[in-house]
């Protein structure tokens, strides 16, 4: 019988799980996505919340509202499924969201696999990786791939992490024909006995005493909060017709569809080119400033949109030569785009200035 426990309200309690904790709880989590996998069934909403523990204290993968069954799948019959036509529909929750759904790109494994990524992070940390105040904010983080990993992470955990969490679904762990062998051989799980696994005991979960949750400090950026959302706080899209279900007793939140998210900007990108940072950003000049939208895309290119008129202001000539091209930050909130011919001031007031020093410097650097 499965009780009513999600693996989640333990380390809500505790603050965290030990990695041995951690390690069978994914174990059991790899081994249940396998199998859904293998009968050719994306779940599409991997979190700690949907993750209940049976009496005997195994994992069980819940809420199947939002699954897409694959062209192959052995899944006949199943209700409220998405339909073809809907493969590209944002649902989930915003924290565990991978970068491809928010560039509308076709659900595969990969989807699963990057929230199982995000979902081994929070066991670990009690935080999700991409935490921020809003879903917007979230959704930042995740198209910059804006990962930062705790000190106190092993680095065979950073390591698969940080695999799981590649922009590239097909190289993520588990994603090829073969790629659960390679994910169940990685040092992660060294020690695993995978044929054995739902015969074993499972780790007996009790909060540790004087033991707290880790906040800011932990990552070392002031900017996570506990006040901040996106580790469950907001319920799930379920369908693309908009009809929500609430996480416990957990407020309610509807999140934006993809459609919203980037409906506006998509006048501006080719076919297959896709966004990969965009912030609403003042650009500043010597007696004025004017709000503009700054979108680099994968092309790529970066340019500045009037987002009242929605016409293409300025188009920054791209070069991955650092002489060409250069980013210079001059506090959390201002940084300049410089190029030789023009040095452009902008002022970010949700202080992303690093993520897009970091996001044009990893592009050049691809």
């Amino acid at each position: 019988m499965i009780s009513t426990s999600k693996i989640s309200d333990f380390y809500v309690q505790k603050g965290r799980l030990s990695e041995d904790e951690a390690r069978f709880y994914a174990a059991e989590v790899v081994d249940a996505l396998e199998y859904i996998h293998n009968l050719g069934v994306i779940h599409r909403d991997i979190k700690p919340e949907n993750l209940l523990l049976t009496a005997e204290g195994h994992i069980k993968i819940a809420d199947f509202g939002s699954v897409k069954p694959m062209q192959d799948s052995q899944i006949t019959v199943l209700p409220n499924a998405a339909s073809d036509d809907k493969a590209c529909t944002f649902v989930g929750t915003a924290a565990y969201v991978p970068p491809e759904v928010l560039n509308s790109s076709p659900a595969t494994f990969g989807n699963d696999l990057w929230a199982l990524g995000c979902t081994l992070y929070q066991m670990l940390s009690g935080t999700s990786p991409f935490k921020d105040a809003s879903e917007w904010l979230i959704f930042q983080r995740i198209i910059a791939r804006d990962l930062r990993f705790p000190d106190y992470f092993s680095d065979e955990a950073r390591d698969l992490i940080d695999r799981l969490l590649d922009l590239d679904p097909s190289r993520r762990p588990g994603a090829a024909p073969d790629g659960y062998a390679i994910l169940k051989r990685h040092p992660f799980f060294k020690g695993v006995d995978w044929d054995n696994l739902r015969a074993q005991i499972p780790p007996k979960l009790a909060p540790e005493p004087g033991t707290q949750s880790p906040v800011a400090d932990d990552v070392h950026d002031s900017s996570w909060s506990p006040s901040h959302i996106g580790d469950g706080s907001a319920a799930s899209v379920r369908q693309p017709d908009g009809a929500t279900s609430s996480e416990g007793t957990g407020h309610i939140t509807r999140l934006a569809s993809i459609d919203s998210f980037d409906s506006k900007w998509q006048q501006f990108l080719e076919p297959g080119e896709s966004v990969l940072m965009i912030s609403m950003v003042k650009k500043l000049q010597k007696l004025t400033s004017k709000k503009v939208q700054l979108i680099l895309t994968n092309k790529p290119k970066l340019i500045y949109v009037d987002p009242s008129k929605l016409i293409v202001k300025g188009n920054i000539i791209w070069s991955d030569n650092p002489n060409d091209l250069s980013i210079q930050v001059a506090s959390p909130s201002n940084f300049k785009i410089c190029t030789p011919k023009k040095v452009m001031s902008f002022e970010d007031a949700k202080q992303r200035a690093c993520q897009w020093k970091k996001a044009i410097e990893g592009l050049q650097n691809r």
